[in-house]
């Protein structure tokens, strides 16, 4: 007996890495204009931040704001601390919760859910319930970055894309049947396998953005904004990007992001997702929040050239 034709669950399994998260919102407004609606979302880490966003019914709104992000309004939400990570991220989360949707998961008008990391044991941790916005906190967590949180019973957490950084395996448990996976790591090995002439032409500075030049004059030579910058992969103080030994910082989100690609073809290879949408951001940096329009007009591309995988399952 033929098997009764029913219509598929299509699940949306968003990535992580940090800034260039913000090509998620131009995957969703791309499958949006298609005609492609998720049933199911869920995220890692940056992909859980978008993806609340859109099970909250909100990305329009919180695209626009992302849009009007400048390097002052980023720094502004940097709560230094000096245990357990160099941000707090009360600042961001306290946001979230004054002007967008904080509501239980389990009452979300689309099913969301989010990896985070016991940071005791390795574990990879589902958040399905309790706080919206706890679980991005939780889930966005990289450490190092941004300090741990401690659950009911001790727990701490940490970010979930050093378990599952594109949570495929999580979207198929809340009953996705198609799943498409948004992987921001698949080419960032680029921009540290360039010839040597192609890397010296990337060290000359460029102009700034005018806008950038009056954020940057407002701050003052020796100013907290340039001191915060000094830390910044790919810049010094001035906002060049002279040949250097690389900071701490660079050091550590480069690694980051090493061993974030070589989990995710590990993860992808045993449970390979439907459709791949793989925007090309190498040329982001980790913490470029400010270039989101540069991101979202990626997502929306890659996510066009890649939609002939999923009219395969969908026509």
């Amino acid at each position: 007996m033929a098997l009764a034709r029913r219509t598929p669950k299509v699940g949306l399994a968003l990535g992580s890495g940090s800034a260039r998260g913000w090509a998620h919102i131009g995957v969703l407004q791309a499958l949006l204009q298609e005609g492609v609606r998720p049933d199911v979302i869920c995220g890692s880490s940056i992909g859980a931040l978008v993806g609340a966003a859109y099970a909250a019914g909100e990305l329009e709104r919180f695209a626009d704001w992302v849009g009007s992000l400048g390097l002052r309004d980023v720094l502004g939400f940097m709560d230094f601390k000096l245990s357990g990570g160099m941000l707090k991220g009360e600042k961001l989360i306290a946001f979230w919760r004054r002007n967008f949707a904080d509501f239980d998961i389990e009452s979300s008008p689309l099913p969301f859910g989010a990896v985070a990391t016991d940071l005791h044991s390795g574990a990879e941790v589902w958040l399905r319930q309790g706080s919206i916005a706890d679980a991005v906190r939780a889930s966005i967590a990289l450490p190092g970055l941004f300090t741990p949180v401690r659950q009911d019973g001790g727990r701490l957490l940490v970010d979930g894309g050093i378990v599952n950084p594109v949570p495929i395996s999580l979207a198929r448990a809340m009953g996705a049947d198609i799943v498409i996976a948004v992987d921001l790591n698949s080419d960032i090995l680029q921009r540290h396998m360039q010839p040597l002439d192609r890397e010296a032409q990337a060290g000359e500075p460029a102009p700034a953005a005018p806008a950038l030049q009056a954020e940057e004059a407002a701050a003052g030579p020796g100013g907290w904004m340039e001191r915060v910058r000094a830390w910044m992969p790919g810049t010094d103080a001035a906002g060049a990007a002279p040949p250097r030994a690389p900071s701490m910082l660079d050091v550590m989100l480069t690694s980051v992001n090493i061993m974030q690609m070589r989990i995710t073809r590990s993860r992808m290879a045993g449970d390979p997702p439907e459709m791949v949408v793989a925007p090309q951001l190498a040329q982001m940096d980790l913490l470029d929040f400010h270039r989101a329009p540069e991101a979202i007009a990626e997502g929306r591309r890659a996510t066009l050239a890649a939609l002939p995988q999923l009219r395969r399952y969908m026509d």
